[in-house]
């Protein structure tokens, strides 16, 4: 058991010396604070906890560490030649989105519970871990991924269907409007026309 924590907090002290945004602030914290960088970011992260359980806007706080950072990697994931990289952060977002349906019909009941956001921060870390077999890799392989593979053909089925008749009402909409747009359009034009010159 001992060895599984002094691991653990080799991964943590080697994870925290990585190149990125949270070593550059915690070199900058270290060089001015002269406290060493593993007990400033088990500082904030005790912080942390304790303000997703106690503060107020928790729920906020915990949807920004859900998405800003994840959405910020995916950006610079893009813009890499890498495809490792993509398939990562695309398998975060499909996760994500799951738990996030999931989440709409069990949020009404277990965001009353005191540790709730803590909990739902502590998974979405887990899902964009920066480690090979993360949270969203391991859901997807053996939840997401076997249900979409026996389900894809009528997943397809109804997608197409779906693409279908939202192409149909579009053009109905389209067709209806397009004279009510075009006149209101024309007398806006006109209105603002005559009121320039």
């Amino acid at each position: 058991m001992v060895n599984f924590w002094e691991r653990l907090l080799q991964r943590f002290q080697k994870a925290l010396s990585e190149p990125g945004i949270i070593n550059d602030v915690l070199t900058m914290a270290e060089r001015n604070t002269e406290v060493d960088r593993i007990y400033t970011a088990s500082g904030a992260i005790g912080f942390l906890a304790v303000y997703l359980v106690f503060g107020f806007g928790a729920q906020l706080v915990c949807n920004l560490i859900g998405f800003v950072y994840p959405a910020y990697a995916s950006i610079k994931a893009i813009e890499t030649k890498q495809k490792d990289d993509d398939t990562k952060w695309l398998t975060y977002w499909v996760v994500y989105a799951c738990f996030g349906i999931v989440e709409f019909f069990s949020d009404i009941l277990l965001s009353w519970f005191p540790f709730y956001w803590l909990g739902k921060c502590t998974f979405l870390v887990f899902c964009f871990a920066p480690t090979r077999w993360n949270g969203s890799t391991i859901i997807y392989h053996s939840i997401i991924q076997p249900v979409f593979l026996t389900y894809e053909s009528e997943i397809d089925q109804v997608a197409t269907t779906f693409s279908q008749e939202a192409d149909q009402v579009a053009a109905k909409l389209t067709k209806a409007l397009k004279p009510t747009l075009t006149e209101s359009v024309q007398a806006f034009d006109a209105r603002t026309s005559d009121n320039y010159f």
